[in-house]
């Protein structure tokens, strides 16, 4: 995948070798640029201090200070940073808090340098990326819960469309050429579906609302 900026990220995981795995998978991009690594969030939040970094690819489970704790301070102190969650987890639990602690992308461990790629390129656009097994296992939560009524909110034809696109993880430029439509036309669809449905976090809500509400 050919990336249209330079994106300055910065790696935290426990493991040395998790690290030095995710450093080879990059290295033949000459758009990406690691500038940091760390071992655990209190570690990863000294080098934000220092360092101007686009995206933090960032474990969960870690010593010291984990991945949720660290996500929630770049949150709230370092707004510019966009948070990857790398982890071995697929369970709901883990991915329903990631999108409460408003992540902005959770893929798993297993995946390819393609799909590491695809979420740093969709992060740095403003977008959200949630992979596809994220999105299945929020499926899997929410459709365990009791069933709900579906709520009746008006959706034209296209927007349904484009909701369950969006649903399945698909990036505005992948919807567009999906539809044949232009990237601002889905972008015009994305406003007004957040308006109509009231959700918050952009695409991670709309997610949750076409689960909830079983448009897929």
């Amino acid at each position: 995948m050919t990336l249209s900026k330079n994106i300055n990220v910065l790696i935290v995981d426990d493991h040395q070798i998790v690290i030095d795995g995710i450093r080879s998978l990059l290295k033949g991009s000459n758009h990406i640029h690691i500038v940091g690594e760390a071992l655990h969030g209190k570690e990863a939040l000294e080098i934000l201090d220092k360092k101007t970094v686009d995206v933090i690819i960032l474990d969960i489970e870690m010593p010291i200070m984990g991945g949720i704790e660290v996500t929630k301070i770049i949150k709230e102190k370092y707004t510019d940073t966009k948070v990857l969650i790398l982890t071995m987890y697929d369970t709901p639990e883990f991915v329903q808090q990631a999108i409460e602690i408003d992540a902005d992308g959770y893929i798993l461990k297993n995946r390819g340098a393609e799909e590491l790629e695809a979420a740093l390129q969709a992060l740095t656009n403003g977008e959200d990326y949630f992979g596809k097994e994220a999105n299945k296992a929020l499926r899997s939560g929410v459709r365990r819960k009791k069933d709900k009524d579906k709520n009746e909110i008006p959706l034209t034809k296209r927007e349904t469309e484009v909701l369950k696109l969006i649903a399945d993880g698909k990036t505005t430029p992948q919807i567009a050429d999906q539809l044949c439509i232009a990237s601002s036309t889905v972008e015009t669809h994305r406003r007004n579906l957040i308006e109509k449905t009231q959700v918050q976090n952009s695409s991670k809500g709309l997610i949750k609302f076409a689960i909830e509400n079983k448009y897929i």
